[in-house]
């Protein structure tokens, strides 16, 4: 059966009424910011204090764009008689973002949680150049990570919580003073004093024996 002229065009013009009578569901960025999930990988921020320069993260970057460098310190012996040690200590933590392909893998091999994702996004630059963020902009990126989410009701406390609980309330035992009950010195040296007789005084108790020798042995002493 032949198509019936202008059926096409029927159509396409019913689509548009269609669509011209629903709610536009457009956000219009920037005015409207966008709702992202929780694990948007937008930009990495550096917790600077958890990082022992290991080099872990820029070894196995697949594009090479993490740059780090440090010296060694050496830390004096903690007591008398040992031994001095040696530590690393950040000088420069940068990450070119123009580079990145954001695969995670930095976040994920570093043993000391010192590396987050931000859903942060809106760090365009005119300059290529200024993609590279050294450690002091890392660090603001800190400031924009999320909380990470509230664990299953039913899970197991994490092992680290519960020794730190357990190590401060063995401190506060140790720093609390020992509670006593009223009168308790009283009462104790009340059960220490032995216990008389109800009948007999403490002037009866306290006057001497009366001699009990026989009368033959007084002359022979």
């Amino acid at each position: 059966m032949a198509p019936i002229p202008g059926s096409g065009l029927a159509k396409g013009l019913a689509v548009t009424l269609r669509t011209m009578t629903k709610k536009s569901v457009t956000a219009q960025y920037p005015d409207a910011q966008p709702d992202l999930p929780p694990r948007t990988r937008g930009v990495i921020g550096l917790f600077e204090e958890n990082c022992t320069v290991c080099m872990l993260c820029a070894r196995e970057c697949p594009d090479w764009c993490i740059y780090i460098d440090s010296h060694k310190e050496t830390v004096p012996a903690a007591t008398p008689g040992g031994r001095e040690r040696s530590r690393n200590v950040l000088d420069r933590f940068a990450i070119d973002f123009s580079l990145c392909m954001y695969c995670g893998i930095c976040i994920e091999v570093c043993p000391f949680d010192a590396l987050f994702w931000s859903p942060e996004f809106e760090y365009a630059e005119t300059d290529i150049r200024d993609l590279t963020h050294e450690r002091d902009k890392l660090r603001e990126w800190m400031w924009t990570v999320p909380a990470p989410p509230a664990l299953d009701p039913g899970a197991e406390e994490p092992k680290e919580l519960a020794a730190a609980r357990k190590a401060a309330d063995k401190l506060a035992a140790q720093q609390a003073p020992p509670a006593t009950e009223p009168h308790a010195d009283e009462q104790a040296r009340a059960a220490e004093q032995p216990t008389r007789p109800q009948g007999d005084s403490k002037q009866q108790t306290d006057q001497p024996k009366p001699d009990q020798s026989k009368p033959g042995q007084e002359g022979s002493a």
